[in-house]
């Protein structure tokens, strides 16, 4: 099972990309139906991206960055390298996907996945809009179509 998580806000332009190409995978997958694949749009809800990889083998999970590289720059890294335990904290909304990441190996155990990619695409504006810029719809495409690719390969290596 591979289960495809985009986060972000709506309401914050580019930080919406994750959430934009959840939505369009939504869409693809209504229109092309593949039972070894999940896709959901998280938001901002870390917990929730916990909860949902739970049981998978294999996680994607797309979100914003914003780290001064070109907006629209796409990072592929290994989930391993984003893991981050959550501060103690009595506050669920400062329990973003990285922690999810940590607390749901720890908690689920051999029930998470082992292998998680994350996908980060550089913000070019992050202020409240409903738009993307540009060159991160751009970007929002290319993921968009090496998602669909991969679950292609999926959907092959599964029926064989």
């Amino acid at each position: 099972m591979l289960t495809i998580i985009g986060c972000g806000n709506l309401n914050r332009s580019d930080d919406a990309v994750g959430v934009i190409i959840a939505q369009r995978l939504q869409q693809y997958l209504t229109e092309n139906p593949h039972p070894n694949v999940r896709v959901y749009d998280c938001g901002t809800a870390g917990m929730e991206v916990m909860f949902q990889a739970r049981g998978s083998k294999q996680l994607v999970i797309i979100d914003a960055s914003s780290t001064g590289s070109e907006p629209g720059a796409v990072f592929r890294v290994p989930g391993k390298e984003l893991e981050a335990l959550p501060e103690p904290s009595y506050n669920l909304h400062d329990f973003r996907w990285d922690h999810a990441l940590a607390a749901g190996r720890k908690i689920f155990k051999d029930d998470f996945p082992l292998h998680v990619t994350v996908y980060l695409i550089e913000a070019k504006n992050i202020d409240f809009g409903l738009e993307l810029s540009p060159a991160i719809k751009h970007s929002a495409n290319i993921v968009f179509e090496e998602l669909t690719a991969t679950i292609a390969i999926i959907d092959r290596h599964l029926q064989k």
